[in-house]
């Protein structure tokens, strides 16, 4: 069965690769023939991972590359699909315009999902023409391995598509877990807010970067400090789910820390930046406080 995946990125190609290694024939789409090419080139590296740590063979390995398809076009990267995944940046404007483009380029049988992590799956469903076929599947980075999928009901979104795609994340090896559409939706409603306390945290001097993040590793058992997981995040990111959440709700608690703000601003967005709240040198896994929170 076939699958297309729009945005070669970061979730873009995790989601590929997982559909792939699923037995799926995936067309991954993007307008960038370079982001194509380094798509494949992360997903091949992921897989000779997965072959060293024997969590596949090298023959699935093989298989799952050979299942993939490149496309810049979207017309012909759609063409065959019976579900599209749309995993492009977490911008509304662009998914809407996506969103409008696919509805015109698919059949009207044709699920369309989006792995938006805060974005309204009501307000992208309501320029397509069948909105009861739009629905939210959120993927938590990275894909190959986290086991979440949150799926987002939108308002008019049936529940024959809600089935399929529980039914679907079971058959790719994941758990998936049915939420309904309000800003942030579970995952990040809870997770992000969390994150901007403790930049706020770190902005009113309670402490530095290391002993937050060592504070919420040793004492609440996460595996990752609130701080470093911002950084990897993209800094960004979490500056965009905050004002949705701002804008969703009218709560004054959910607006972004200035220093957030600030970083975003001077282009210090975490790991894709090489810096953040730590400093990251490639192919080193060592953790350094990037110069500005030295204490």
């Amino acid at each position: 069965m076939a699958v297309s995946v729009i945005g070669s990125g970061t979730m873009g190609n995790g989601i590929a690769h997982l559909f792939a290694q699923y037995g799926y024939a995936v067309s991954l789409v993007d307008v960038s023939d370079e982001a194509l090419k380094k798509a494949r080139i992360t997903i091949e590296k992921n897989l000779i991972r997965q072959v060293d740590k024997a969590v596949i063979t090298s023959e699935l390995m093989k298989q799952t590359l050979a299942n993939i398809t490149l496309h810049n076009n979207m017309e012909s990267g759609v063409a065959n699909a019976w579900l599209v995944v749309e995993a492009a940046t977490e911008n509304a404007e662009l998914k809407l315009n996506i969103f409008r483009d696919l509805d015109n380029k698919t059949d009207a049988s044709v699920i369309l999902a989006t792995n938006t992590s805060s974005i309204s799956i009501t307000r992208i469903a309501s320029v397509t023409r069948r909105p009861g076929k739009v629905i939210g599947m959120h993927f938590m980075n990275p894909v190959p391995v986290m086991k979440l999928v949150e799926v987002i009901r939108g308002y008019n979104t049936s529940d024959e598509v809600t089935k399929t795609i529980m039914d679907l994340s079971v058959k790719l090896g994941k758990t998936p877990v049915e939420v309904n559409d309000y800003p942030g939706f579970i995952a990040n409603r809870i997770l992000i807010p969390m994150i901007n306390e403790a930049i706020y945290a770190l902005h009113e001097g309670v402490a530095g970067v290391e002993e937050i993040d060592t504070v919420m590793k040793l004492g609440m058992a996460h595996p990752m400090g609130p701080l470093q997981l911002a950084d990897f995040i993209g800094l960004d990111v979490c500056l965009s789910i905050l004002n949705v959440l701002s804008d969703g709700f009218g709560n004054p608690k959910y607006a972004p820390c200035p220093l957030l703000v600030n970083m975003v601003l001077a282009g210090h967005t975490g790991v894709k930046s090489s810096q953040g709240f730590y400093r990251y040198t490639p192919g080193s896994k060592e953790l350094i406080v990037a110069d500005r929170f030295k204490q």
